[in-house]
């Protein structure tokens, strides 16, 4: 089984992919006008070793040193029958340059005490990979649909609930819109979904303007992160012929301080089935960004009614300073 990814590397490595892969990913627009499938021995594992809840993704990553299989408490678990209740098991897809661990090491047991069968598996990862979610992301989008299958099988359930965290949320509304996998889909949940990418600050027409600059933005990231900017090949797939398609229901979770994602508007779908929420229109005082969403309990309560809206609890609002959670990424990556 391949190793999960998450170490302290993983921290500082995915800020820097997010400082510059908004740019980035537009390379490819102007190289390449259709997919090519970058690593053919791409791998997914399924981690299998509990770990414990954490509060943040510095305490996840210390763990994960220690603990290189970990998996979130309660993922994983394939002799998992669901109920009348919660008829549909919810997958849960990480970000870039991550793992099933460092990114829902909180919201899976969440899940599981809500009574859901929660699975996490690690995709887009090379053979022997210590890190997730770098590689070509439409051949992740067709591992998120063949583990789904994996899902369907096991637990005999007709559906599946999918809820992607930020490179998680495009692979898997790819799978659901683009690979057949809307058959097989309830709910469609997003957090600090790039549903249709970044300019990062004015990085694009930075890049864009210098010569050579665009091949040094994509070995200082991934091929996952470059190709997941505003008007990348991907993207514009993603979102041909409109960005929701006729089955699910789509909700997007995002903010309006999102590091990653600029504009702040690329995060919302406009299908007519879909819902976006927005953490600072709900509660102003929370100004959590793009990598703390999965670790916020507002957006996490927020995530667990759209799934659960039979036992909805209305959210706890409580302030959380701007820039909550980079610090604990560049930490982890220096301890």
């Amino acid at each position: 089984m391949a190793r999960p990814g998450g170490g302290f590397a993983r921290g500082i490595s995915q800020w820097r992919h997010a400082v510059v892969a908004g740019g980035a990913a537009c390379a490819l627009v102007f190289g390449a006008g259709a997919p090519a499938f970058a690593d053919a021995g791409a791998d997914v594992s399924v981690p299998t070793e509990a770990g414990p809840p954490q509060s943040e993704h510095l305490t996840a990553s210390w763990y994960l040193k220690d603990h290189p299989d970990a998996a979130p408490l309660g993922a994983n678990d394939f002799g998992c029958a669901p109920t009348a209740e919660h008829p549909y098991p919810v997958v849960l897809a990480h970000g870039t340059d991550a793992s099933a661990y460092s990114d829902w090491s909180a919201v899976s047991p969440q899940l599981k005490d809500a009574g859901f069968c929660v699975f996490a598996p690690n995709y887009g990862g090379k053979p022997g990979a210590t890190t997730y979610g770098t590689q070509d992301v439409w051949q992740s989008a067709r591992q998120i649909g063949d583990f789904v299958d994996e899902v369907l099988a096991a637990t005999g359930a007709k559906k599946v609930d999918l809820v992607g965290f930020s490179q998680g949320a495009n692979v898997t509304r790819y799978y659901v819109d683009k690979l057949g996998g809307a058959d097989k889909v309830d709910q469609w949940v997003g957090m600090a979904s790039p549903s249709y990418g970044g300019v990062m600050y004015g990085l694009v027409p930075v890049a864009d303007a210098v010569p050579g600059l665009w091949p040094v933005f994509e070995r200082v990231t991934s091929i996952a992160a470059v190709q997941q900017a505003q008007g990348a090949p991907f993207m514009v797939a993603l979102n041909a012929g409109g960005d929701t398609v006729a089955g699910p229901h789509y909700t997007t979770i995002g903010s309006r301080v999102d590091e990653i994602i600029q504009p702040f508007g690329n995060i919302a779908l406009h299908g007519p089935n879909a819902t976006n929420l927005v953490l600072q229109d709900l509660c102003p005082v929370d100004l959590t960004g793009h990598f703390h969403i999965v670790y916020d309990p507002f957006a996490q309560r927020l995530m667990l009614n759209v799934l659960d809206p039979e036992h909805a609890v209305e959210p706890v609002c409580q302030a959380v300073p701007l820039g909550t959670g980079i610090p604990e990424v560049v930490l982890g990556a220096h301890s």
